[in-house]
């Protein structure tokens, strides 16, 4: 089976700082991968990285077999953790999910537009918010326009920074459930840097730990070692929960 993401040595300095140093792990297709680590460990750089945003200035990287400079549109579906939206600006549900294919506000939408639209948010459980103005969605009503924009094109891979920012519990475990479902049924693989070590436990399939290294990859009951955690973190467990085999602290 072709691995989803394949990283080998992989580095990246950001001005005079190594943010990330020697990244060597093998994804498999249709996994769910949870990156966690302190704040500054580098996780949104990795996916910034995997985009195709940042340019590593050492090692290599592989997504589907393919060079990470050498993949079609739409193969990569991304979720960023800032989105620089204006939620006073008059547009729908519908006209920022279609931004996706457009790269700009969309002006005349025509039936197959909207078929297009209304198809990508049923994926997620959001038809029913088509119409609704950007203003009165919640956070995670938001999110979840925000992933049916990036899963659009059907991408083989996701990404998503922090999806549970500004989202509420009940939200998170929406969400949570929608992305379960739809890696189900498109054998989508995905990838999400998460603060939330109950998401990683009872989600992903595998956890990569960071604190600037590679601390730890692996099935999620191997990577939430004792050992793993105290290494990035300094402590086993956290002030809401702790995962399996942790203590809470």
């Amino acid at each position: 089976m072709t691995d989803a993401v394949r990283t080998e040595h992989l580095r990246v300095t950001l001005g005079d700082r190594d943010v990330l140093q020697d990244i060597t792990f093998r994804l498999p297709a249709g996994s769910m991968l949870a990156i966690l680590g302190p704040n500054g460990s580098g996780k949104s750089t990795l996916l910034r990285t995997l985009v195709g945003l940042v340019k590593p200035s050492a090692g290599s990287y592989r997504i589907m077999g393919r060079d990470g400079n050498d993949l079609p549109r739409g193969s990569i579906g991304y979720v960023p953790q800032i989105k620089s939206l204006d939620r006073i600006f008059p547009a729908r549900a519908i006209d920022l999910v279609l931004t996706a294919d457009r790269g700009r506000w969309p002006g005349r939408i025509s039936k197959t537009d909207r078929d297009v639209a209304e198809a990508a948010l049923d994926q997620v459980g959001a038809r029913h918010l088509v119409d609704r103005p950007i203003g009165a969605l919640s956070g995670g009503e938001l999110q979840r326009i925000y992933l049916a924009r990036a899963a659009m094109r059907d991408p083989g891979l996701l990404l998503l920074d922090e999806p549970e920012a500004g989202v509420d519990a009940v939200g998170t475990a929406d969400l949570h459930a929608q992305l379960d479902r739809f890696r189900s049924s498109h054998g989508t693989t995905v990838v999400l840097v998460t603060h939330d070590w109950d998401a990683a436990q009872y989600h992903a399939t595998h956890v990569l730990l960071l604190r600037g290294r590679q601390i730890a990859f692996g099935p999620t009951e191997e990577a939430f070692g004792e050992e793993q955690l105290r290494r990035a973190f300094g402590h086993v467990g956290h002030a809401h929960a702790a995962p399996r085999g942790g203590t809470a602290t």
